[in-house]
């Protein structure tokens, strides 16, 4: 069983505004928006904002994404990404749900995964080992029929 996701505070937001450059890794409980440059990689529990004009080099990795800038990188979403018409997309989508505005464009590779195969991309691209869950149980072995 999956555990639930911890509540993000929708009141706390991290905020890289326009005419602003960034390089380096961020990672966040909270939700981010992004209207400046940036260049590593985004790690947010919660909802990544990207405006128009943002530039992003990079990947991003979190719950949900409303993407309307330009990318050249990959997305590793949870749940939900959210292509808007004004966006420019150069990487791969690894995610569970696609959105996709008309004059959206987008060129990789998508892939559907579940939370499951989320959860283990992103521990093999952070180094940090999944949480550790009760023990799997086995199906008790099916007996032939005579």
């Amino acid at each position: 069983m999956a555990k639930p996701m911890e509540p993000v505070n929708v009141n706390e937001m991290s905020r890289i505004s326009a005419g602003t450059t960034f390089k380096g890794e961020i990672t966040t409980p909270t939700d981010i928006r992004v209207d400046g440059t940036f260049e590593g990689k985004i790690c947010s529990k919660g909802r990544v904002v990207v405006g128009e004009k943002a530039q992003i080099k990079g990947d991003i990795i979190c719950q949900n994404v409303d993407f309307n800038g330009t990318m050249h990188g990959n997305f590793y979403v949870k749940d939900t990404l959210s292509l808007k018409g004004s966006c420019v997309v150069d990487g791969d989508l690894n995610i569970k749900r696609l959105q996709v505005e008309l004059d959206a464009k987008f060129n990789g590779n998508c892939r559907m995964i579940s939370e499951a195969e989320f959860d283990k991309l992103v521990a093999q691209m952070t180094g940090r080992p999944l949480p550790q869950q009760g023990p799997v149980q086995q199906p008790a072995p099916v007996q032939p029929q005579k």
